[in-house]
């Protein structure tokens, strides 16, 4: 998987989420890869990521993280 062949789909705060949101591709067998800008790691946080993948996986990959987005707004993944 190149970068230059990628699609961006969707940008997240923090590496953590973006991760968080890889793994959902994955479980829906999307290969996917995160790109940060954080000054090579040196400080983390600041660029936020943005998360990539191959054009023809962009339309199964927004319905996936739609899901993602459902439940944050629902608050599902809350602990109480």
């Amino acid at each position: 998987m190149t970068a230059p062949n990628l699609v961006v789909v969707s940008t997240f705060r923090s590496i953590a989420d973006a991760q968080v949101a890889q793994g959902l591709l994955e479980g829906a067998g999307i290969e996917s890869m995160i790109r940060t800008d954080d000054v090579g790691g040196m400080y983390p946080g600041v660029g936020g990521a943005v998360l990539m993948v191959r054009p023809e996986d962009v339309e199964t990959a927004t319905e996936v993280l739609s899901s993602l987005q459902e439940r944050d707004a629902d608050g599902e993944d809350d602990v109480e």
